[in-house]
């Protein structure tokens, strides 16, 4: 009888991932490019069950019923391209591709293109919840050919994380649409990271706690509805984990040098391709790269001392307002990334459910958090909601705890701490309240030194001045080149369309 799923790759997602489909009911057929690989799997973790081992792809095509579902779970880029052109040769029209590694959105656009002419399907699937995750149950983003999905359906749904309201997976949409909410979802991830970090080293460094403490702090916290989630939970873990070798805590011992793989990068870079601001998660990839300059950095302690301040204020008050900067801080992170799929899907058309993105992550995923209920009735209630820090279970909380975040901010500027997502969240937070910014001086400047013209607050039209002679202003039409024969807008439309822009 033939298998009804297949996976190529067995490091440990891809193993992990066979293990559940088999788990959930779903007879397997297996390939790993090194024959040890696939059996050292088949010896150590699929004896008695229903798994069939094949060594080479011809083996492995065969032993799957069609149309063919085959799950490749190889390294990103070359490897994946790789995989496909020699599985090509192998397959029938209507074969089912998907790659489940966390591939390049515009990549997954052109394979799926690719793909469809050749009569195959392709689904581009992001899987987050780590080797865990993999085994338990993902959050899984698949996109890519709908009818394809429909197949899929029936064993994505069983194998994804359960929560109360439906498996962790939907069909995200067309192309890349799930390998790019999957990228948003890790740039959401930096951000998240990044401002526990400095929460960290807030309570660390400004109030001396020890990690008996911030581990008692953090379980605190994760039981609270605003911060309770999978990251909050997992740092009070660490903060407990004693090195055999010293007695010491072993966080204390890692070095201050984070790593990245790439899809905090692209969030940032897509973000700036289509005019989405996301600061928090900026700040997060940066402070990353800044962390890996260790002895660069070591060098500039010794000769670039800080401020000599100490701090004198209550501890348990400064605990406090650094759990609610914290909250603050999130919702922005979170607001950034929703803002940012809500433009891309209009961008690519992605037809993206921010709803339905939100659930999906509630489970199963390293970002899954409480709070992520109240983002999915946000959208719900408003699927056309600008921007999360407007909806009404939102609005009211940064608002009452903004004081307590500006403090903590204003503190550890005072005492040299450097809190870049913190203070990039209330920067981000402070840009968008307020009616109005000092860009005004900015596109001044810009019409001085390169005539790029200006709107005017109080008359219509689009307007050059020659700045070096006093009191000559010209109206200057914007050329037809650029506006297509379109009207020039007003000043009403171009502010509205700003507003669209951010959301």
């Amino acid at each position: 009888m033939a298998q009804s799923f297949g996976v190529i790759g067995l490091a440990v997602m891809g193993e992990n991932l066979a293990l559940n489909v088999e788990r959930n009911g779903f007879p397997i057929a297996v390939y790993n490019r090194s024959r040890e690989k696939t059996d050292a799997f088949m010896a150590e973790r699929a004896t008695g069950k229903n798994v069939v081992a094949a060594y080479s792809l011809e083996e492995f095509v065969a032993a799957l019923e069609r149309p063919r579902k085959i799950l490749i779970m190889v390294k990103a880029g070359a490897p994946v391209d790789a995989t496909i052109e020699q599985l090509k040769p192998l397959l029938d029209e209507g074969d089912i591709l998907i790659d489940g590694g966390n591939s390049l959105f515009t990549d997954t656009e052109r394979r799926a293109k690719d793909l469809e002419s050749a009569k195959f399907t392709f689904i581009g699937m992001g899987v987050s919840g780590g080797e865990e995750g993999a085994l338990n149950g993902p959050s899984m983003m698949p996109g890519g050919t709908k009818q394809a999905y429909q197949y899929l359906e029936p064993i994505l749904t069983k194998i994804a994380a359960q929560v109360d309201d439906g498996p962790c997976v939907t069909y995200i949409g067309p192309g890349g649409a799930g390998h790019y909410v999957k990228m948003v979802h890790n740039g959401i991830e930096y951000g998240d990271m990044q401002l526990i970090a400095e929460a960290y080293d807030l309570l660390r460094s400004v109030l001396g706690l020890d990690a008996a403490k911030l581990h008692e702090i953090f379980t605190d916290w994760n039981n609270t509805p605003e911060l309770n989630s999978y990251l909050i939970e997992i740092t009070a873990d660490v903060f407990k984990k004693i090195d055999t070798d010293t007695g010491l805590p072993l966080v204390d011992l890692i070095l201050d040098a984070a790593g990245q793989k790439g899809t905090g990068r692209w969030t940032v870079t897509d973000s700036l391709e289509i005019g989405v601001a996301i600061p928090t998660i900026i700040a997060a990839v940066t402070a990353r790269i800044m962390s890996s300059y260790k002895a660069e950095r070591l060098a500039a302690a010794e000769v670039l001392p800080g401020p000599i301040a100490k701090f004198d204020g209550d501890t348990a008050a400064f605990i406090t307002k650094v759990r609610d900067a914290l909250y603050c801080s999130k919702m922005c992170s979170y607001a950034q990334g929703m803002a940012l799929l809500s433009k891309a899907s209009e961008t690519y058309g992605f037809e993206l459910d921010l709803g339905e993105c939100a659930r999906i992550w509630k489970g199963g995923c390293i970002i899954r958090a409480g709070f992520l209920n109240k983002i999915k009735h946000a959208f719900d209630e408003n699927p056309a909601l600008p921007n999360l820090l407007l909806a009404p279970e939102f609005k009211q909380t940064i608002l009452d705890k903004q004081d307590a975040w500006r403090e903590v901010v204003a503190t550890a500027a005072k005492l040299g701490i450097a809190v870049p997502a913190f203070s990039a969240s209330l920067d981000y937070f402070d840009s968008y309240r307020r009616a109005n910014l000092p860009q005004n001086l900015t596109q001044a400047q810009r019409d001085y030194f390169g005539a790029h013209t200006y709107l005017r607050t109080d008359k219509e039209g689009v307007f050059h001045t020659e700045w070096m002679k006093p009191d000559e202003s010209v109206q200057k039409p914007v050329p037809d080149t650029v506006l297509e024969d379109q009207p020039q807008p007003s000043t009403a439309e171009v502010q509205k369309q700003e507003v669209e822009t951010r959301s």
